[in-house]
């Protein structure tokens, strides 16, 4: 299992979802469990991203919205980047 640590813009994303789209917000935390228990496969289709190596992950949370993470293998867990909406300018 691997321990999920986030930087101060997500966790506020998440506090916003979790009080203006309660379920969007149950989505994310399905996705956040999968990726602690497998951050590499199960939903949301995982995918690394081009240029990240093995290590730099996107997966859906809605059709707009990704959460993209990195995994640390070594110390066994796994930095939420960004969480949002992907196709904002379109």
């Amino acid at each position: 299992m691997y321990a999920l640590k986030f930087n101060s813009t997500v966790e506020k994303t998440i506090a916003k979802w979790k009080k203006s789209n309660p379920l969007l917000h149950k989505k994310l935390v399905k996705v956040l469990l999968a990726i602690a228990e497998n951050p590499r496969q199960g939903i949301g289709h995982p995918e690394p991203l081009v240029g990240g190596g093995d290590v730099v992950y996107s997966r859906h949370i809605s059709a707009h919205d990704r959460i993209i993470y990195r995994i640390h293998d070594l110390e066994v867990f796994v930095v939420v980047i960004e969480i949002k909406g992907h196709y904002n300018d379109k």
